[in-house]
């Protein structure tokens, strides 16, 4: 699966963060096949991953931003005996190991909000190896080059992404992926032809 997932990420190079439920069809409109979902609760997340991959989507959940969803073991065993995403984005490294242990593929996100934070975010990167890396914000291009010289995981980049430009520059400074939550951006760059969206990452 993780090389399904990663073949995708590499041909759509972009990733619709679902942030209301009404983006939900909006996605499925469009070419895309990653979505990371951080909306819902408890009581309707199944039927919203169970729709998703009743489309051929991979479909990652936030579990932060869901709520009911515990951060721990108990959580992480739910979630994939019931829920069954193909996977989970967290900022947390223990949410990333339990995912790893339920046979989850686990995105761990970092902010780079000061220079122990990227330090303190490759070490753990190094330790916990999760299936990819998600930058915070998305605006910062020579960071992503860095860090990916620094780990052996594939970087996606989100936040504050409001134009192509920025999705290109994320793309051209190394990063695999761009997720947003804009759904404009979603639709324009999902029926772009695959060609054209694979050259614009290695331009």
């Amino acid at each position: 699966m993780n090389e399904r997932w990663l073949e995708c990420l590499r041909s759509n190079r972009l990733i619709a963060a679902i942030k209301s439920p009404k983006h939900l069809e909006m996605f499925l409109n469009t070419g895309l096949q990653v979505a990371f979902l951080q909306t819902g609760n408890i009581s309707v997340i199944k039927r919203y991953v169970d729709l998703l991959k009743e489309q051929q989507r991979f479909v990652f959940l936030h579990v932060e931003k869901i709520p009911g969803i515990s951060y721990d073991r108990e959580g992480l065993q739910f979630l994939a005996k019931f829920i069954k995403p193909h996977g989970i984005v967290t900022t947390k490294s223990s949410l990333v190991q339990l995912a790893k242990k339920e046979r989850l593929m686990a995105v761990q996100r970092l902010f780079l909000v000061d220079t122990d934070a990227v330090e303190n975010g490759i070490k753990s990167i190094h330790d916990i190896q999760p299936d990819a890396l998600e930058i915070m914000p998305g605006l910062l291009p020579e960071m992503i080059g860095m860090i990916r010289k620094q780990t052996h995981v594939p970087i996606i980049t989100g936040g504050l992404i409001q134009h192509e430009n920025h999705i290109e520059a994320a793309l051209q400074s190394g990063a695999v992926s761009v997720s947003t939550s804009r759904p404009w951006l979603w639709k324009k760059w999902g029926n772009i032809d695959r060609e054209e969206v694979h050259a614009r990452g290695e331009n």
